[in-house]
């Protein structure tokens, strides 16, 4: 089963967000588990180029374009967010349980 924002969001139990790192805590409602997983926090997970004539020339204005674009933690209309990077990263501890129409933890 793909991994999409319908099928986690009952898993999510906490979100923090400090400075570097997005720590989100999943909590089986099956096996009553909690799997923490713990991801970078990027401003942009695309990528955002610079010339050597930006970062001389205009360095604040290049440093408030990578550190001020802002970052998506959950959307379900939006596929590439912080939560679901979250969860992909600890998703062998998940199995898609068809029977519940949900994740379980292993």
């Amino acid at each position: 089963m793909p991994i999409t924002h319908q099928n986690i969001i009952t898993l999510l139990e906490y979100v923090k967000i400090d400075s570097f790192n997005i720590v989100c805590h999943f909590k089986c409602k099956q096996t009553n588990k909690l799997v923490i997983s713990t991801v970078a926090f990027e401003p942009y997970d695309g990528k955002i180029e610079f010339t050597w004539q930006d970062l001389v020339l205009h360095p604040i204005k290049s440093y408030n374009r990578y550190y001020h674009t802002p970052i998506t933690i959950y959307s379900s209309e939006v596929n590439d967010t912080i939560v679901l990077k979250a969860f992909k990263k600890v998703s062998k501890h998940f199995r898609w349980n068809a029977n519940t129409n949900s994740y379980t933890c292993i």
